[in-house]
């Protein structure tokens, strides 16, 4: 299912996330500091490849257990946008603070995303 590859591949960019300024945080002033609006959105955007990581491979196992064929799903969909979007958005924040005005695309899609997964199992 896609959404198990998705969230692979995910976590693998997480990781990758993750070493890249795991390399420099030992700099106390490092883009600006430990709670500078840049590092802050880098960490974000680091476990934002994991939490959306366990939510696809979660929604995918789920859907296997219950013998739902969920694959071009709306649900299904909109997890992927959200995996997608929500770093993009966190790293685009950190370099230019205008992106933050599209959190509403990643947040908006795994919300759906739930939604629509839950009416379905429930």
């Amino acid at each position: 299912m896609i959404n198990i590859y998705a969230a692979w591949i995910g976590f693998l960019l997480g990781c990758i996330a993750g070493a890249v300024p795991g390399l420099f945080f030992h700099k106390e002033s490092w883009l600006g500091g430990y709670s500078s609006w840049k590092r802050r959105l880098i960490r974000l955007g680091h476990i934002a490849f994991w939490g959306i990581g366990f939510l696809n491979l979660s929604f995918g196992l789920t859907a296997k257990a219950f013998g739902l064929d969920m694959e071009n799903s709306a649900a299904s969909i909109l997890l992927i946008i959200g995996a997608v979007a929500m770093p993009l958005t966190c790293y685009l924040s950190a370099w230019k603070p205008f992106f933050r005005n599209f959190f509403f695309i990643p947040a908006l899609s795994v919300t759906f995303a739930i939604l629509l997964f839950l009416t379905r199992i429930l």
